[in-house]
């Protein structure tokens, strides 16, 4: 499971900064400024939860089966939270209206919130060694 979520804290971080440099570099010409503003918002969250998968990989200051746990909601998360926000940012640009979709956005949100309470609470039950 580390390794797990040690490749996938590392993918989800070069996702991010790709991410980010085509929010920088290549849409500033395509969408208006506050869509940048939301598409960055998006490669932001995603970044802070690569380095929450990298530390959690690393680390044993919670269970096999909280890592598990969490690794899941956060991925579920990124997807709903940040994923939606790209799309909702890109709209113009795609011919699925991803406004039809919004509200998965704070469910995404949610689930990254239940993934640090998860972590937090296995933290708190972890017995010291």
């Amino acid at each position: 499971m580390n390794k797990k979520l040690l490749v996938t804290g590392a993918v989800v971080g070069i996702l991010g900064i790709i991410l980010g440099a085509f929010a920088a570099h290549g849409l500033e010409k395509l969408v208006d400024s506050n869509a940048i503003k939301s598409f960055e918002t998006g490669v932001r969250y995603q970044l802070y939860h690569a380095f929450l998968l990298l530390i959690l990989g690393g680390t044993s200051f919670v269970s096999l089966k909280m890592k598990k746990t969490i690794f899941y909601v956060v991925l579920l998360g990124l997807i709903f939270f940040s994923g939606s926000i790209y799309g909702l940012a890109t709209n113009t640009l795609s011919s699925f209206d991803f406004k039809t979709i919004a509200m998965i956005t704070p469910i995404g949100g949610l689930l990254l919130i239940i993934a640090w309470v998860v972590m937090l609470i296995g933290i708190i039950r972890k017995q010291e060694d």
